[in-house]
C-alpha cells in the first residue's frame, strides 16, 4: 500500500504545472521623457512612485560618435571615452545611479557611416572590429552605472540592421548580429568590466518579407540547424539571458500569430522551447532566463493599432500576468510614460507613426493605465468563477490590499475581499462570476489611499 501511495504522489509531482515566477521585476523605458533634461527629474520621480527602480536605456552608436555621417573615419582613439559625446545618456545614467536605480543599457545601431561596409548609410553590415572598440569605450565610461547590458535593439528589423535578407531571400542579419554580439563581449572584456550580465536578442515579435522572424533570427544567430543542432565550427555564446519584445496586436494577449517562428506574449513557450533546445545543443548556457525588455499595449487615438483606454490596461495587466505565470520570465517592462507625438496633418490613419503605449497621453493626461500600472489587477473568467491576479507595485515587502467591485460599470465601489501579497507585491485569489461586475485594487500606502483602474473579466 505504501508503495502505491508513493507512486501516486510521484505521478502527481510529474503532472504538476510549472511554478510561476516569484521574482519577476519591472523595468521601464521612457526615452522622450528621460533623455530630455527638462522633463527627466519629474519623469524619474513618477516612475519611482509607481514602484519601478529599473530602467532600460537604448544608446545609439551614431548619436555619440564623432563625424557619424562621414564616410571616412576621423582620426581618434575609438576606445577612449573622451572621444565621444555622451550627452543626455551620461546625465540620465548619472541621475539613475544617484537614485539607486538599476539600468539595462542596450547598445545599438544606427551606427557611424564610417563603421559600415559600403559607407552609404548607417545600418549596413557594421564593422565588428569597430564595434568592439566602441564597446570598450562604453564599458570604460558606464560600467559603474550599468547593472546589465544587451546588444542591439531589434536586430531583426531593417531600421536597425541591414541587410536582413540576401537576394535569394535567405536571412543574413542573424550572422551579422552574432559577430556584433561577440564583438561586444570582447569590448567589455577589454574595458575590464567585471562579470558583466549581457543579454542576447532584443528581438521584435513577428517576421515579414522584410523582418526576420524572431525564432528564425535566433536560430541563425546561435548557429542552429533546422533540427536545432549546433552547426560545426560554431561555439557556445556566452550570455546570461535572452531579451525579447513580445508585443501583441489589438486582438489582445491571447492572440496566436500564424507564423510558427513569431513570438507574441501569448506564445512565449515557443521561445522558451527554443532556448531549451539551444541549451541542450551547447549553443548557449542551459536554463537561460527570459527578459521581456520592451512591451506595451497601444491605445486610442491610434485608429490602426489602438484599443480603448480601459481595454489598454486590461490587456496590459493580463500580459503581465501571462509573463508572471511563466517561470522563465525574469523581467517584464513598460514602454513609454507618455505617448509619442502625433502628426498634425495628413490622413488620420497615418498621424500616429510612433507608439501610443504610454500611461499618459502625448499631452501628459493620465490614462486609466497609469493607476492600473501602479496597482495592477487582472480578472480571468472560467465558467462560474473569476481568477484574480494582482500586483501592488510600490510595495517594498509583503502587504495587504483590498479587491473592490461595482456593478454595471457605475455606482460606488464596494469591498469584495482582502488579499495578502508576497514580498514583491503579487497575489492571486478567486471569486464567483457576476455578470456586469467590474473590479479594482485598493491599497493604503505611505502616501495614503490609492486605487487602481476599473477592469472587466477576460476569458
Amino acid at each position: 500500500m505504501r508503495t502505491l501511495v508513493l507512486a501516486l504522489l510521484a505521478l502527481l509531482v510529474l503532472a504538476a504545472p510549472a511554478t510561476a515566477s516569484r521574482s519577476q521585476t519591472t523595468s521601464f523605458e521612457a526615452p522622450r521623457d528621460l533623455l530630455d533634461a527638462g522633463s527627466r527629474p519629474a519623469a524619474l520621480d513618477e516612475i519611482q512612485s509607481l514602484g519601478v527602480d529599473e530602467l532600460r536605456v537604448v544608446l545609439l552608436w551614431r548619436n555619440v560618435a564623432p563625424s557619424a555621417l562621414a564616410s571616412r573615419k576621423p582620426d581618434f582613439d575609438t576606445t577612449d571615452p573622451a572621444s565621444y559625446s555622451w550627452g543626455q545618456y551620461d546625465a540620465l545614467l548619472t541621475d539613475a545611479r544617484a537614485r539607486g536605480m538599476k539600468v539595462l543599457l542596450t547598445v545599438s545601431g544606427p551606427v557611424p557611416r564610417w563603421a559600415t561596409e559600403d559607407k552609404k548609410d548607417n545600418l549596413t553590415r557594421p564593422d565588428p572590429g569597430e564595434f568592439a572598440q566602441f564597446m570598450t569605450a562604453v564599458g570604460r565610461h558606464f560600467a559603474g552605472r550599468v547593472s546589465s547590458w544587451s546588444v542591439w535593439n531589434e536586430p531583426n528589423q531593417p531600421q536597425f540592421l541591414l541587410p536582413q535578407y540576401d537576394s535569394k531571400k535567405r536571412p543574413v542579419s542573424p550572422r551579422i548580429y552574432r559577430a556584433l554580439y561577440k564583438a561586444a563581449l570582447k569590448g567589455l572584456k577589454a574595458a575590464k568590466v567585471s562579470d558583466p550580465e549581457v543579454l542576447l536578442g532584443e528581438t521584435s515579435p513577428r517576421g515579414t518579407g522584410k523582418v526576420v522572424a524572431p525564432l528564425t533570427f535566433l536560430r541563425g544567430a546561435l548557429c542552429l540547424t533546422a533540427k536545432d543542432k549546433l552547426q560545426k565550427g560554431c561555439g557556445k555564446l556566452d550570455t546570461q539571458g535572452i531579451a525579447h519584445h513580445a508585443y501583441t496586436t489589438r486582438e489582445g494577449p491571447r492572440f496566436v500569430p500564424s507564423g510558427p517562428n513569431d513570438v507574441t506574449i501569448g506564445v512565449l513557450r515557443r521561445l522558451t522551447k527554443l532556448m531549451d533546445r539551444a541549451g541542450r545543443a551547447g549553443a548557449v548556457p542551459r536554463n537561460l532566463p527570459l527578459h521581456l525588455t520592451e512591451f506595451g499595449i497601444q491605445s486610442a487615438p491610434d485608429p490602426i493599432f489602438g484599443v480603448s483606454l480601459q481595454r489598454q490596461e486590461e490587456y496590459r495587466a493580463l500580459s503581465e500576468r501571462i509573463a508572471y505565470d511563466n517561470p522563465r520570465v525574469k523581467t517584464f517592462s513598460q514602454y513609454l510614460l507618455r505617448d509619442d507625438d502625433a502628426r498634425t496633418s495628413g490622413p488620420r490613419s497615418s498621424r500616429y507613426p510612433g507608439f501610443e503605449s504610454g500611461l499618459r497621453t502625448a499631452a501628459g493626461k493620465a490614462k486609466p493605465a497609469l493607476d492600473g500600472f501602479r496597482l495592477a489587477l487582472s480578472a480571468r473568467r472560467s465558467g462560474s468563477s473569476v481568477s484574480l491576479w494582482g500586483l501592488v507595485r510600490p510595495a517594498t515587502a509583503a502587504t495587504t490590499a483590498r479587491v473592490q467591485y461595482r456593478s454595471s460599470g457605475k455606482g460606488a465601489w464596494r469591498a469584495l475581499k482582502g488579499v495578502t501579497t508576497n514580498r514583491l507585491g503579487f497575489f492571486t485569489t478567486k471569486t464567483s462570476f457576476r455578470s456586469g461586475r467590474q473590479y479594482r485594487l485598493a491599497w493604503t500606502g505611505p502616501s495614503g489611499e490609492l486605487a487602481g483602474s476599473a477592469i472587466r473579466p477576460l476569458r
